[in-house]
């Protein structure tokens, strides 16, 4: 009979991110973004989710899952492998979805992520914001950024994160990180107390509501670097979506202290990597003269996107842009670059102009 641990132990050893363990079928893996069903061990009959659920909890964790709905926890195996586990009820049965939690974050080199990337991670102070849908690699990139401060500067870096998802140990920087519901009741709590921890850096997981983002605002105009990420598709939209959580008569000083504040906006799109895997489509906005002005007129930020595309020697690039370096370095293909560009027809275009077969 299979243990909750065999299913673990196979994630690790096909580099899958997730694990889903559902009464009626097949354990299932997330490697490269696709979910794929295991094959190599039982499927899971009806006391398996729940025997697996109370083995991997904690005690004081099963019974509070017991008296609710569900339930976080981390996990850890013998090897040094750890987990952040999420259970629940669906139709009356258990179902359980582990993650796996790396230990630091991988580099910028290994990333692919262009330089003006790095440069962001560098600024000492002043807010930098990476987005992108759920399952876009933002979490990957603030790692790299966290990483990156880590090695190269001596300061201390907080975090608020929901869940911790990758453990970073001190390097050149003191690094203390809090999860929410574990350490603290929630991002703005953590944001708040932060500025009583000296920080030099502060990374929450993500500016979801008002009471955040406005704290996230003062933080990184009181000297810190805040860095943090949005459910938002492009920079344009980041923007729109940050003024539109004031309320009117607090919008306009709301873009005020944005274009004072903000450094930079990294957005991501993760698509198939020619050959296989999966490589991050980047919008890359830095904030210049030019975009702070368009920051503070809420009648030219529709005029960003132009911007990103005039200013390469900034190192900034739009969607599209990168998505043509892409494909003329053959790292994806014709079809995936248009399924995946923000105008497939302009797109196109450009391919033809650049002289792409």
């Amino acid at each position: 009979m299979a243990d909750a641990e065999d299913y673990l132990r196979h994630l690790v050893e096909v580099a899958g991110s997730d694990l889903h363990l559902k009464v009626g079928g097949p354990a299932y893996v997330r490697v490269d973004g696709e979910l794929t069903a295991i094959d190599t061990l039982p499927p899971l009959g009806p006391g398996d989710t729940e025997r697996f659920a109370r083995h991997l909890m904690p005690a004081d964790k099963w019974q509070a899952f017991e008296n609710g709905a569900e339930a976080d926890f981390a996990y850890a195996l013998a090897d040094g492998s750890r987990f952040r586990a999420a259970v629940f009820r669906q139709l009356g049965r258990v179902g359980l979805v582990l993650r796996r939690v790396e230990s630091g974050g991988p580099s910028f080199e290994e990333l692919g992520l262009p330089a003006s990337v790095r440069k962001l991670a560098e600024e000492h102070r002043g807010l930098v914001l990476v987005t992108g849908p759920t399952g876009s690699g933002k979490t990957t990139t603030t790692a790299a950024m966290i990483g990156h401060i880590n090695a190269t500067r001596r300061c201390h870096i907080v975090t608020a994160e929901d869940p911790i998802e990758i453990i970073h140990g001190d390097n050149l920087a003191l690094v203390d990180q809090r999860e929410v519901g574990t350490d603290t009741d929630s991002f703005a709590t953590a944001l708040r107390s932060a500025a009583r921890q000296d920080p030099d850096v502060i990374f929450v997981g993500e500016m979801r509501d008002l009471e955040t983002t406005g704290a996230a605002l003062q933080a990184a105009a009181t000297g810190h670097l805040v860095i943090s990420t949005l459910h938002t598709t492009s920079a344009k939209d980041t923007v729109n979506r940050i003024i539109d959580l004031f309320p009117p008569h607090q919008q306009g000083q709301a873009r005020l202290s944005l274009a004072n504040s903000l450094q930079g906006i990294v957005c991501q799109r993760l698509m198939p990597r020619a050959g296989g895997g999966r490589v991050a489509a980047l919008e890359v906005m830095v904030v210049t003269s030019r975009i702070r002005e368009l920051l503070l007129n809420s009648a030219q930020t529709g005029g960003i996107t132009d911007a990103i595309a005039d200013g390469d020697y900034y190192g900034m690039q739009t969607f599209d842009q990168h998505l043509l370096r892409l494909y003329q370095e053959g790292r994806v293909t014709l079809k995936d670059a248009m399924d995946y560009a923000t105008s497939p027809h302009d797109f196109r275009i450009s391919v033809r102009s650049a002289g792409v077969s």
